[in-house]
């Protein structure tokens, strides 16, 4: 199952934002990774380049790699309506993301393990496919067996952020993904037109 497991401050000190989320690493050097860092004088930007790295960025912050990324934007693009608006959807509508914004994982790795060691069930049955995509409607629930572990009440514990989008009941630890978010209900700093450029070339 591939996956990035690199260096995640070095990605974030890449494009400038904490794209994993709180990060004291990246408050404390919050400039370009290298010898020269922040004194690096760099030329102005291609387009290319430009649309390349809100891609990358875009890769990055779901935790999806580049073959599954242009599938789903290959789907996107079939689709009647907006293509970065449906790329987005595509991507926050995956199972790993909604079980992060549940706050039933504090990130969206931590998400993707515990859907893959099956402790989350998606209307009453298991389900280990972090790229699983879920409709308007679906229940989004923790395994029985799983309601206390640990990591998952820790989590819940510190949940803040609240989405119009998705319900969640704490006592029965489990949710609903009410309806596939509009452009303006996902929180990402993510130039979608541009990826869109960028594959249109």
């Amino acid at each position: 199952m591939a996956r990035y497991t690199g260096p995640k401050t070095k990605i974030a000190r890449k494009f400038g934002e904490a794209i994993y989320g709180e990060d004291k690493s990246f408050e404390k050097r919050n400039f370009p990774p290298g010898q020269h860092g922040a004194n690096r004088r760099r030329g102005k930007k291609s387009e290319y380049s430009i649309q390349l790295a809100e891609k990358q960025k875009a890769k990055y912050t779901y935790g999806i790699l580049e073959r599954q990324f242009a599938n789903l934007f290959k789907k996107a693009s079939s689709s009647k309506g907006i293509t970065g608006e449906i790329l987005l959807q595509l991507c926050e509508s995956r199972l790993d993301n909604v079980v992060y914004r549940m706050g039933i994982a504090p990130t969206r790795s931590a998400a993707r393990q515990l859907v893959s060691h099956r402790h989350i069930t998606v209307n009453g049955e298991l389900v280990n496919i972090p790229s699983y995509s879920l409709n308007a409607g679906d229940v989004v629930a923790v395994r029985e067996k799983s309601k206390s572990l640990l990591a998952i009440e820790n989590s819940l514990a510190n949940r803040s952020d609240v989405y119009e989008w998705i319900s969640w009941n704490s006592e029965t630890k489990q949710g609903n993904f009410v309806s596939v978010p509009e452009r303006l209900q996902i929180p990402e700093n993510i130039k979608e037109q541009l990826i869109v450029e960028l594959y249109s070339k």
